[in-house]
């Protein structure tokens, strides 16, 4: 039997870029962008801005947050049961297929901290309170602790945020704009039932689209859902196989999809945190160096963002403002010293980031020598 051929790390770097539309930018609209991604990760409200500055020609952030605030897009709970921005029509098909990763906390310690109470009852006490008007977490556990005083209203609000589909709504997360965090449910902003002919296998075909070559593992990293391994085989003939870089690990691709030369150009790029390009796989390596781990992970929750040169992560990043936003600076932390070359195209593409996010400002970018932590 013919063995599948062997993918070299340059090759899966070279591919994750080009379908995450990081190797050149895409001529088309953010919604196009959004639905090919699968969402993007927006723990932080307005990372989205930067995932699409750095992926899109032309994109227009004051229009994205108008279609934003219009219910075109909205930031949900989904992947791994971590928010994302995604379009409405994904919004309510992904949803429902997703359940199986928001459920999975109450089988945890947390569960039992909810021991004796009926979770069903909890929630539909929560979509009759966030279908009044949106509430923040906050405010919702303190009237669920109203009729559930035994229990802590933090933890009663939480399983609203994994049994409901709970959207975030504006102005959290528009362009230059700001707000507490309030809540209510996907259904209720935007006027439709959640769909009921989203699958799995759908899921995990859009996953190769923009992620792949991938393992099983790494749609299951990416998802947060578990047992893809039938899912992979039951789509069998619709895919390709590869050997990882290691040789042993079995990679599944499209099978009308292309691969690019693992010495195709790969520019510099700046991606906000937690961005799925760089944590939408199990091994990371394909992006993210071993050695740059602990620069980009602070532990815990925390992470910082990363800018890519040769297509991989090189360094970290931040924008230093005043509060009126007259004077701003972009610092960059590269992990090892970089050439001549890899800083000024660093730096140009680092200039065009800080005047997209402080259009006006006196702006300045700066290169923090000696930050070197490999």
């Amino acid at each position: 039997m013919t063995r599948p051929p062997q993918l070299s790390l340059r090759t899966l770097n070279r591919a994750l870029l080009d379908r995450q539309w990081l190797a050149r930018r895409a001529p088309v609209t953010p919604a196009e962008a959004v639905e090919h991604l699968v969402g993007l990760q927006t723990q932080v409200p307005t990372n989205h801005y930067t995932a699409l500055f750095s992926r899109l020609a032309d994109f227009d952030a004051a229009d994205f947050s108008r279609r934003f605030e219009a219910r075109a897009f909205v930031r949900i709970s989904l992947l791994r049961a971590t928010i994302h921005t995604v379009t409405a029509r994904d919004c309510l098909r992904l949803r429902p297929v997703l359940e199986a990763a928001h459920q999975r906390p109450f089988g945890s310690s947390f569960g039992k901290r909810l021991t004796g109470v009926d979770l069903a009852e909890v929630s539909e006490a929560s979509r009759a309170l966030l279908d009044e008007r949106p509430l923040t977490a906050e405010e919702l556990g303190r009237r669920l602790a109203e009729r559930w005083p035994a229990y802590a209203p933090r933890d009663l609000a939480m399983v609203a945020r994994h049994f409901l589909a709970l959207v975030q709504v504006p102005p959290h997360g528009l362009w230059h704009r700001g707000g507490a965090a309030r809540h209510t449910t996907a259904q209720s902003w935007l006027g439709a039932e959640l769909a009921e002919d989203g699958s799995v296998d759908e899921l995990v075909l859009r996953y190769l689209a923009a992620f792949g070559p991938a393992s099983v593992r790494d749609a299951q990293t990416w998802s947060g859902l578990t047992r893809l391994a039938e899912v992979f085989e039951r789509l069998d003939g619709r895919l390709r196989t590869y050997r990882g870089p290691d040789g042993r690990t079995t990679l599944f691709d499209l099978a009308e999809a292309t691969l690019p030369d693992e010495d195709a150009p790969a520019p510099p790029r700046f991606l906000p945190e937690f961005d799925n390009a760089f944590i939408g796989h199990h091994d990371r390596t394909r992006v993210l160096p071993d050695e740059a781990r602990a620069a980009v992970w602070r532990g815990g929750m925390r992470s910082d963002p990363p800018f890519l040169v040769d297509g991989f992560v090189r360094g970290t990043w931040r924008i230093d403002a005043d509060r009126r936003h007259t004077e701003a600076t972009l610092v960059l932390r590269p992990l090892k010293p970089l050439t001549a070359d890899e800083r000024a195209g660093v730096t140009a593409e680092g200039a065009a980031l800080l005047a997209f996010h402080t259009p006006g400002a006196r702006q300045d970018v700066r290169i923090e020598e000696g930050a070197d932590r490999v």
